[in-house]
């Protein structure tokens, strides 16, 4: 059991109640209380109960589930981190997780199904009725990180000689439309996707309207094999609500929804911010040997690169030991570059990623960075040049030092662009790679530059 959470303030009424409620759910688990757990818990959405179970150790994990029995809602484990889905499931009792997977939709069982070991596959597809689980096996079978895993095989499709009244009348008397949809999607007697109708404009136009007058000039078609994300940047950069998905037959299999794309942005987002910092796809819930396998390969070049910046140091040991004030100032220098290209490489990254960072105006972007590391350079250049006079006395240690401090910066700006975009030519992710390259630059140019013109200025 986890140490109790303490009462909150007043001055912060809305997290007071979270930790209140936390505090409760986790006495009752502690009690074994099942009819406390499910008044606490019903109130509580599924993404918190997720947040929940990812949160609490393991033990009180698994007494919570089997506490929580059949309450247990499909939505959880879709909200859940795939870090400990596999645990969540293997707690679950055979019926809880039969009745908690059919509430899902095709798209959410495939998610689901995708993070899991074989066995706990076969378990889940064993649940679900044989329609749903052809479904389901059918967008298994599509490349990963497709449209066809993507999608979601709950269709509303009319024919497009139907009018305004024929598509209500058709939806009301159907018993299996999907729980939540956007457009009526028209097709043609092949099945092949014609155009599409918002509900708003469905409702708000007479029954004699053809549905063919009324179609948005948004509609798009995605097929199953294209990567999902280049589907997710077209929701984005053309603000669609849902889009349908074609065989290569150009028939209708299915459907994308807004909610699924910027799923797929906002992982993207969360995976380049992590392989920006080096730590791949880490989560609270992993074991410190997991984290140490795969912090290690990273941590491992960092420690070459330091290396071969010290060797560049090395180069110039008489210097230093003439003019010790080198060994005092030659830090900043290099921490000034490296923060500097920092900033440089991740407006680059995140640029490619979005990409409005492209080959047409890649050369505009590195002139600005240049311009921008030179213009700084400068001015930190005046205050460090000062600096150096002031403290040690030399007024030309502190010409050494400005000058050092803009080659520097206007490589850094250099490096911070250029790396990123060489790296993604070569087909390597930028975000994880970056770093580690950018870092190294500017620590050997910035040791070169300084400890390079010291030797031939002051010595």
């Amino acid at each position: 059991m986890q140490d109790p959470i303490p009462p909150a303030n007043d001055e912060d009424d809305a997290y007071a109640l979270d930790r209140r409620a936390v505090a409760g759910i986790l006495a009752a688990v502690e009690q074994g209380d099942a009819p406390r757990l499910t008044e606490l818990m019903e109130p509580l959405h599924a993404a918190d109960i997720a947040d929940l179970l990812e949160q609490i150790d393991s033990s009180d994990r698994h007494r919570l589930i089997t506490l929580y029995g059949k309450e247990f809602d499909g939505e959880i484990l879709s909200e859940l981190d795939e870090s400990i889905r596999e645990e969540v499931i293997a707690a679950l009792s055979p019926q809880v997780l039969s009745d908690a997977v059919r509430e899902l939709e095709s798209d959410d069982v495939v998610d689901l199904l995708e993070d899991l070991e074989k066995p706990q596959q076969d378990a889940i597809l064993e649940v679900l009725e044989a329609a749903d689980r052809l479904a389901v096996e059918r967008a298994l079978s599509f490349p990963e990180y497709s449209a066809g895993r993507l999608m979601q095989r709950e269709v509303v499709m009319a024919p497009q000689h139907w009018d305004v009244g024929d598509a209500i009348d058709f939806m009301r008397k159907s018993e299996d439309l999907p729980d939540q949809f956007y457009h009526v999607i028209l097709v043609d007697p092949r099945l092949r996707p014609a155009g599409y109708v918002t509900l708003g404009k469905l409702m708000s136009s007479p029954r004699t309207m053809k549905l063919a007058d009324i179609t948005e000039p948004s509609f798009r078609i995605f097929e199953v094999d294209e990567e999902e994300a280049d589907v997710a940047y077209a929701f984005n950069q053309y603000h669609l609500i849902s889009a349908p998905v074609v065989d290569t037959d150009g028939r209708l299999v299915g459907v994308i929804t807004i909610d699924d794309a910027m799923m797929v942005l906002d992982e993207e987002h969360d995976e380049d911010l992590k392989r920006l910092g080096g730590v791949g796809d880490e989560s609270l819930a992993d074991s410190t040997m997991l984290i140490v396998r795969r912090r290690f390969p990273w941590l491992a070049v960092n420690l070459v690169t330091a290396i071969l910046a010290s060797l560049v140091i090395a180069q110039f040991e008489a210097t230093l030991a003439a003019i010790v004030a080198l060994a005092v100032l030659m830090p900043i220098v290099a921490s000034m570059g490296g923060n500097a290209a920092t900033q440089s490489m991740t407006v680059a990254v995140r640029a490619l990623a979005t990409r409005d960072l492209t080959s047409s105006n890649a050369l505009r972007v590195l002139r600005r960075e240049i311009g921008a590391g030179f213009v700084n350079g400068c001015i930190f250049a005046v205050i460090m040049g000062i600096v150096g006079i002031v403290w040690f006395g030399t007024p030309l240690l502190g010409v050494v030092l400005g000058a050092a401090m803009v080659i520097n910066l206007v490589v850094a700006g250099l490096a911070g662009v250029v790396i990123p975009m060489t790296l993604e030519k070569a087909g390597i992710d930028p975000a994880l790679a970056s770093g580690a390259f950018v870092t190294t630059v500017t620590d050997v140019v910035g040791f070169f530059a300084f400890l390079g013109l010291a030797a031939m200025v002051l010595i």
